[in-house]
């Protein structure tokens, strides 16, 4: 069993769950410390550790004229803001291979490996030799007992700070499933498993241009995926995300987070209480 450390979390399968959690994409300055800080609030409140997630760049969308972000250098230099005014690590979303060294050298603490790139060699082996931990999601087209060997090739680098995250199989056109049977396959790699209830509901290019979903079913996955038994939760939150500039349909309202980690942090307890 991989038990590794991310600032003062400890992240394994048999520990207390954790929340990354974040706005889909980095708007501007302003939105990030808000909404950093509106999170960090309810996770503490809670009692539950959080990472900061946000991404610099939405390279897989659904079309051309959909919004992607900030870019590199402004959303590196927002997270790293981030980072240092509330303590908490960040988790961002790399795409080429270059990318991987300049969010290390930026003070990313987690580096997000996207569905739909998480075969791609190279990518994962310039992940793998930052050191840092990296969250590599199943792709909608991958079996779960597949991903051991996209494990492997981030291990070969001498990295084994790796979390494998669930994010839905794709089931015919613009719909995704969760089979909570892939949560234990996936754990029997060893390596901690995490659960994105957001992603999960999202129908993919569903909108034509953008992706549709329904953020009413985000609670009920991730209750169940705690239940069977999960690392950590990642979920998309945003304070007004029918106004999002990106996965609007299948965000977290942010008021409505406190009660969904209250639940969530119930069932965990019971199910890791022995």
């Amino acid at each position: 069993m991989h038990t590794f450390n991310i600032n003062n979390l400890s992240i394994s399968n048999n520990n207390k769950i954790f929340v990354i959690a974040g706005p889909c994409q980095i708007e501007s300055q302003d939105h990030t410390d808000f909404i950093s800080g509106a999170i960090k609030e309810i996770c503490d409140s809670v009692g539950v550790g959080l990472i900061f997630k946000s991404s610099f760049d939405k390279a897989n969308r659904s079309s051309v004229n959909t919004k992607r972000g900030v870019g590199i250098d402004q959303g590196l230099q927002i997270l790293n803001s981030v980072k240092h005014r509330l303590g908490i690590p960040i988790i961002t979303d790399i795409h080429e291979t270059v990318q991987a060294a300049l969010c290390a050298d930026a003070g990313i603490d987690v580096l997000q490996i996207p569905a739909f790139l998480c075969r791609q060699t190279d990518l994962l082996l310039a992940a793998g030799a930052t050191g840092l931990a990296v969250n590599i999601k199943k792709g909608q087209f991958l079996a779960p007992h597949d991903m051991k060997n996209v494990a492997e090739k981030i291990s070969l680098t001498g990295n084994n700070r790796i979390m494998l995250c669930e994010r839905g199989y794709t089931h015919g056109y613009n719909n995704l499933v969760v089979d909570m049977r892939s949560l234990p396959i996936m754990a029997s790699t060893g390596y901690p498993v995490i659960i994105d209830a957001t992603h999960a509901v999202q129908a993919p290019g569903g909108l034509g241009q953008t992706s549709g979903g329904d953020r009413s079913f985000v609670p009920v996955i991730a209750r169940a995926a705690v239940a069977v038994g999960v690392a950590g939760v990642f979920m998309e939150v945003h304070e007004n995300p029918d106004n999002a500039p990106s996965d609007g349909p299948n965000m977290v309202c942010l008021e409505n987070l406190k009660p969904i980690l209250e639940d969530l942090i119930a069932i965990d307890r019971i199910v890791k209480r022995n």
